[in-house]
């Protein structure tokens, strides 16, 4: 039995590029300690690091490895190492180069007998004063007290009991019955711990962008965590008071910012003016989730300044306001750099290899203006005139209103096309996503989110515009981003343009707004394509096809290949992606329909008229709320009645109440 794990040298970015140091640099010993074999990685300890890594096996071994050409081989590989092929083990000790842990332990089991091996891989950090046993010899107490907590089958039973117990307390605050297995698995486990995984680690390292370089982007975190905070609320306020501090004192941020050191990535800047109202999306999840509006009271800095601080609500002022200030000739809000697609940069003209599309050229072009930031400002100003309203600023909420109102007539005269919303106009005045243009005629990403925000639904715009996404966008895989896909590179559109045909931005299926049409179709009451729109790009739904979609069959990918590439239906780059956060949101709280509000909790499912029905188990502000949904009427939409424990109440809102902590509800629809 042989056992592997490669060791970090403490620095992801010098890990991958100063090769003429760090691979001088690797050290370990070994120890035999009671009945266990240990290998301690002590890489820069010597130095000005207090912290090594303990990798440790729960009896003797018969042999070892720390040298990874040395277990590997000159021609080896993790998957047919030469140590393996040859079953020997060199002991060998690394001294620079890659460094390793393998253990190899020779077992021979008659029928009936078994053994139990425990592999513990820890992180150590001892004060600065005492790192040292003796010269060259780490201190290793607190390792060994790691090694006598874990090493036996009782105790490693313990700690892993208490792991399963705290993911199932974790992930039963939201906990859906249904006859459908497949979307419970992804409800109940899958859809809820990737968003755990895009909250720690936002897109700042994967299999597809390694190292630090990129750190957490603004947007990226706002949107994660309205998939996160129903999970780990406190965690959630800490993020959002993080965000809030790489804000400029005008409203705008950091595109970017790194999450050890909370400071904005001067590369990048800011300029990409979606940003700032994503700080209202996540501040107003937060609320309405917990009633705490004291987060608003926070004294938050200004570009990272400890003395430079406001409140955070006037952090949520100058997010509105930014936007406000911030429009373009037709009254539409100015795209900057970029808005949610970063690959859509109609100010930046970059015409040379290598360089940045993004941070090419102005930023704050005064005529390329975006209708899907006209969606958000109009969905998250109505947020932002809630909270006003709570805190009885209600002249402030009134003129937020009145820019809303505004911002809707300026949609409608001039972000709409005929048959579908527009994307954009570009520097030079010219329409994006028109009928008017050649390629790149509708893109899906204001189709969802003008409806999402309500504009054009009276006018019967909303429904045409998702009919639109549906004739030309659609497809068996999920909703491709745009079409017909460029098939020539535009320094006007910039990013976009420059992928081949299907893929990424370019007509690619990108996974992340594929739930705001899913979203924008309960909206308008069609359950029945809001499941479908789901069902599409859920991994549970795809196993049949794993050897086109390639993925995991439990975990959301940023992008599928759309229906101009030649691989159409092949995922790429999965985890790290904010369609965790949307596809949660979309089905917890739009299809299923168990939705925070700022007054509590809103019972309004949008389902399939197939279903008859689901159970809902939902924790939501120290109170548990057991909830029943009758849909044997084979309705799409709308709550006929809702039924509160044994009484019969109006509207589909339950009024929080502190003094209340178990709920048993029943929706008819």
């Amino acid at each position: 039995m042989y056992s592997y794990v490669e060791f970090c040298l403490w620095n992801a970015v010098d890990d991958l590029n100063n090769f003429q140091r760090n691979l001088s640099t690797g050290e370990v010993e070994i120890e035999s300690y009671k009945s266990n074999s240990c290998i301690y990685h002590k890489t820069e300890y010597r130095e000005r690091r207090n912290h090594y890594a303990l990798y440790a096996m729960n009896t003797s071994c018969d042999g070892f490895d720390t040298a990874r050409d040395s277990f590997l081989g000159t021609y080896g590989t993790p998957a047919k190492p030469e140590a393996v092929e040859k079953s020997i083990s060199n002991n060998s000790m690394a001294d620079g180069w890659s460094p390793i842990g393998s253990f190899r332990k020779d077992i021979t089991l008659s029928p009936g007998d078994k053994t139990s091996l425990i592999y513990i891989l820890g992180f150590i950090e001892n004060s600065p004063d005492d790192k040292w046993e003796a010269l060259k010899v780490i201190n290793k107490k607190n390792a060994h007290k790691m090694i006598d907590a874990n090493m036996s089958d009782d105790k490693f039973n313990a700690a892993f009991n208490m792991l399963k117990e705290y993911w199932d307390n974790l992930l039963s605050g939201y906990r859906l019955e249904t006859k459908d297995a497949r979307l419970c698995r992804m409800v109940n486990i899958w859809n809820q711990y990737q968003c755990m995984v895009t909250f720690n680690m936002s897109r700042s390292a994967s299999y597809f962008e390694s190292g630090t370089g990129r750190g957490m982007g603004f947007r990226d975190s706002c949107q994660d965590l309205l998939g996160f905070v129903h999970l780990i609320p406190d965690k959630a306020r800490e993020r959002i008071i993080d965000i809030a501090s790489t804000q400029f004192e005008n409203g705008s941020a950091y595109h970017q910012y790194q999450p050890l050191t909370k400071q904005g990535n001067s590369d990048i800047g800011s300029g990409f003016n979606d940003d700032p109202l994503w700080l209202i999306a996540c501040t107003a999840a937060y609320i309405k989730e917990t009633g705490d509006y004291s987060i608003l009271d926070v004294d938050t800095p200004f570009d990272c300044c400890k003395e430079n601080t406001a409140p955070l609500m006037e952090h949520l002022r100058r997010s509105f306001n930014y936007t406000t200030t911030h429009l373009g000739p037709h009254k539409l809000p100015l795209i900057g750099r970029a808005d949610w697609n970063d690959c859509l940069n109609l100010n930046c003209f970059s015409l040379t290899p290598g360089e940045s599309f993004q941070t090419t050229g102005a930023s704050d072009g005064p005529v390329a203006e975006s209708v899907f930031i006209a969606g958000m400002y109009v969905r998250y100003g109505h947020d932002y005139s809630a909270i006003c309203r709570h805190l009885h600023l209600d002249a402030e909420a009134d003129e937020t209103d009145r820019h809303i109102n505004d911002m809707i007539h300026a949609v409608i005269d001039y972000g709409w096309d005929g048959e579908w919303f527009l994307r954009a106009y570009d520097a030079a005045g010219e329409k994006v996503g028109s009928h008017e243009c050649n390629e790149g005629q509708i893109y899906i990403e204001p189709q969802g989110f003008c409806v999402m925000a309500g504009i054009g639904i009276k006018e019967g715009l909303a429904v045409r515009a998702l009919n639109s996404v549906k004739n030309i966008l659609d497809s068996k895989y999920g909703i491709v981003l745009l079409q017909p896909a460029y098939t020539s590179y535009h320094p006007e559109l910039g990013e976009i343009s420059s992928y081949p045909e299907g893929y990424k931005e370019n007509a690619g299926i990108f996974c992340h707004n594929n739930p705001w049409i899913s979203i924008a179709e309960t909206v308008v009451g069609h359950g029945n394509r809001a499941f479908e729109v789901y069902q599409k790009i859920c991994p549970a739904y795809l196993e049949d096809i794993s050897d086109i979609h390639k993925t995991e069959a439990y975990v959301y990918s940023q992008m599928i290949a759309g229906k101009d590439a030649k691989r159409f239906g092949e995922a790429k780059n999965s985890w790290l992606t904010g369609t965790a956060a949307w596809t949660f949101t979309n089905i917890s709280q739009y299809i299923l329909g168990i939705r925070p509000e700022f007054d509590g909790l809103c019972i309004d499912p949008c389902i399939p008229d197939n279903m008859d029905g689901f159970k809902v188990t939902r924790r939501f502000r120290n109170a548990t709320y057991n909830i029943t949904v009758d849909n044997t009427a084979h309705s799409q939409k709308g709550v006929k009645q809702l039924i509160v424990n044994g009484i019969k109440i109006n509207g589909n809102i339950i009024v929080y109440d502190e003094s209340i902590k178990e709920y048993e509800v029943t929706a008819i629809m």
